[in-house]
């Protein structure tokens, strides 16, 4: 399969269940995740300003993960590009300084609007909100697409008895709305 590179935006990696997809099919080789330790310190400084019951060490431990589990996933090399770059938010320079050290192709991001089109495309870039995002890669490679959500389905639940050994709780959006719908290599009507 041919692989693209995506940048992955801070705030699509906050939600645990989306950042769990989008790892995971990175992991199958459906598109290539990078980020940089600024977005990590991003998402894990909003977590934890929002969810006092969350640890830093474990959040830690998940950014250990994640580096571990994407290989090569680390941009750096992108500090000189980011004052030369102009966005609507100043502060999201260094995501745009990272995709094109990067190579991507788009940024995986809910705010599209902070990362307009004239400001990309001389890049060769495109800002796609996660859903947008996710649906494409469904659309693009149906088969690995089913089996990463399956795989991470499996973790979710006991797939022995079909419940859940944790509630989880999936964000509401077309694409999640039928994360458990897959069965075998296509979405269940």
């Amino acid at each position: 399969m041919d692989t693209f590179t995506a940048v992955v935006d801070s705030c699509a990696f906050y939600s645990a269940p989306l950042r769990d997809i989008l790892l995971e099919l990175s992991g199958e080789g459906i598109f290539r995740a990078r980020w940089t330790d600024q977005i990590h310190n991003e998402w894990i400084r909003n977590v934890l300003d929002n969810n006092r019951h969350i640890k830093p060490e474990q959040l830690a431990r998940t950014r250990q993960l994640m580096d571990q589990a994407v290989p090569d996933c680390l941009v750096v090399g992108y500090d000189h590009l980011i004052d030369s770059l102009n966005l609507p938010d100043k502060n999201d320079r260094h995501v745009l300084a990272a995709a094109i050290v990067a190579r991507a192709e788009v940024i995986v991001t809910f705010n599209t609007k902070d990362f307009p089109e004239h400001a990309l495309k001389p890049y060769g870039l495109m800002a796609q909100h996660p859903d947008d995002f996710l649906i494409s890669q469904f659309d693009l490679a149906h088969g690995p697409v089913c089996t990463a959500i399956k795989r991470l389905r499996s973790r979710a639940c006991d797939l022995s008895n079909g419940t859940p050994k944790a509630r989880p709780v999936y964000p509401a959006g077309p694409f999640f709305l039928c994360l458990f719908l897959i069965d075998g290599d296509r979405l269940v009507s």
